[in-house]
């Protein structure tokens, strides 16, 4: 059961929109891969920002997600695609459907 989540926003450089979009899809199969991580998205909320929002049943699953594949290759290419270092909040479900 899904009791915890990540929600990061991240903000793309004028002109990396396209680029941000294309690497958050192409995340999918790492979040597939993840047997923690139980629900993974990836939003686009506005023209130049967009986010993950990620479900987990403990925090060994979360934190497990935070050190892993998607993680490592966003902040990889967090300087050259986006304005700023994204912003991670960890959060608590609390009802879920």
């Amino acid at each position: 059961m899904e009791k915890l989540a990540l929600l990061a926003r991240l903000e793309a450089k004028p002109g990396k929109e396209k680029e941000v979009a294309e690497f958050l899809k192409s995340a999918l199969p790492l979040a597939e891969a993840e047997p923690g991580t139980i629900r993974w998205y990836a939003l686009q909320i506005g023209p130049s920002t967009f986010g993950i929002f990620d479900t987990f049943a403990d925090e060994a699953g979360r934190e497990a997600h935070l050190g892993g594949a998607i993680a490592k290759a966003l902040m990889a290419q967090a300087p050259d695609l986006l304005t700023a270092t994204p912003v991670i909040e960890k959060v608590d479900l609390l009802a879920v459907k």
